[in-house]
């Protein structure tokens, strides 16, 4: 009971202690560097959903840069088209999204494992036809420019624009990352607290076997579309912040590998963990920015390894390593980490020589028998 009570104190002083270094974070970095950051967290925000689906409802997908395309291109309208602030095109980003999960929620009922992931693939590619004809809306291949986010004249992120706090000046990059933040907070929040409900449970009854969840009285189809739609609503507001935060994106880029690097970073992270879609984000998304500065990659095009061709390999190699050793990824490591250092502390403390020795009263220091 006392361990638990103190594990507890532990976890929420850890919890603490990384929220007061990502408000602090931005203070301390580059230019660069944060714009590093805060594709990390738009990226987190996705992982998050994808997470849901997949870690904790069991539902393999490789479509999920579809339902980032969705939420990008409804924000392009509301917010490009018809100058909504981004109150409004912000989350009806999310909410076009989540229909279009509900949409396609149902095909798990009949297809499970590869045969669902192969039909989630497909989505890709058909979203991938429609963004290069729909020239009205997503520009067709040339692409198109997007809004920055703005609540009304008083706070606008567009670059150049700057936000006076306390002293603290904040530009249009801190802006970005602030508003990533307090979403992925939402997100993680929203995660760790729907684990403990009905819901929740009905989630991983299902990833674990879903005869036997359906016997125990869980609906697989309810679950299993609550599950994708939960999903495609946080990869909608990512998107949404991804199209926003870059101004002008093409067709190309919502395709198989950037699903690929939404998958790589949760089983890198830890599928079906709280933290283990951000941990995933940090490594997969700022890996192609870490890659430029080393000595052996050609960042110039004129021939070589380039940045992404060694993202690629690495990811491939991530995946394989992490679903062979540790299929909890980092956090699962994290957990054995911590395991043999508590055993470690433990037997210390058994063979305290401070303490009474082994075989003696600790009250008298006699011997324990008369």
């Amino acid at each position: 009971m006392l361990r638990r009570a103190v594990d507890r104190r532990g976890r929420r002083a850890a919890w603490i202690a990384l929220a007061a270094v990502s408000v602090v974070l931005p203070f301390q970095l580059g230019a660069g560097a944060l714009s590093t950051a805060v594709f990390v967290l738009i990226a987190a925000i996705g992982a998050v959903g994808l997470n849901i689906l997949s870690g904790y409802a069991g539902q393999i997908s490789l479509g999920h840069a579809f339902f980032l395309a969705v939420g990008a291109y409804t924000a392009a309208v509301l917010g490009g088209d018809h100058h909504l602030t981004a109150a409004i095109w912000l989350p009806a980003a999310g909410i076009t999204a989540a229909l279009c999960g509900a949409i396609v929620g149902p095909t798990a009922l009949r297809l499970r494992g590869l045969y669902l992931a192969i039909v989630t693939l497909g989505l890709v590619y058909i979203g991938q036809y429609i963004f290069l004809n729909a020239t009205g809306i997503t520009g067709g291949p040339g692409g198109r420019a997007f809004p920055a986010v703005s609540f009304g004249s008083a706070l606008n992120f567009a670059p150049g624009n700057q936000l006076q706090i306390a002293g603290l000046t904040i530009d249009s990059n801190g802006l970005y990352y602030f508003l990533a933040l307090l979403i992925l907070w939402l997100a993680v929040g929203f995660t760790y607290s729907l684990q403990r409900t009905r819901v929740g449970r009905a989630f991983q009854a299902v990833r674990e076997r879903e005869l036997a969840a359906s016997v125990m009285g869980v609906d697989l189809a309810r679950t299993k579309v609550s599950a994708f739609v939960i999903s495609s609503f946080l990869a909608g507001i990512s998107g949404a912040l991804f199209a926003s935060y870059l101004s002008f994106v093409v067709p190309s880029q919502w395709d198989l590998l950037l699903s690929i690097q939404y998958v790589a970073a949760i089983i890198v992270g830890g599928m079906g963990t709280v933290l283990g879609p951000v941990l995933g984000s940090i490594v997969v998304f700022a890996l192609p920015d870490l890659i430029t500065h080393l000595s052996f990659v050609n960042t110039s095009g004129s021939g070589g390894i380039t940045p992404g061709d060694l993202s690629n390999i690495i990811y491939g190699v991530l995946i394989i390593v992490f679903l062979v050793a540790e299929p909890r990824g980092i956090v699962g490591l994290g957990d054995r980490l911590a395991s043999l250092l508590g055993g470690r502390r433990r037997r210390g403390d058994h063979l305290d020589p401070s303490g009474p020795s082994p075989g003696t009263n600790p009250t008298t220091g006699g011997g324990v028998f008369p």
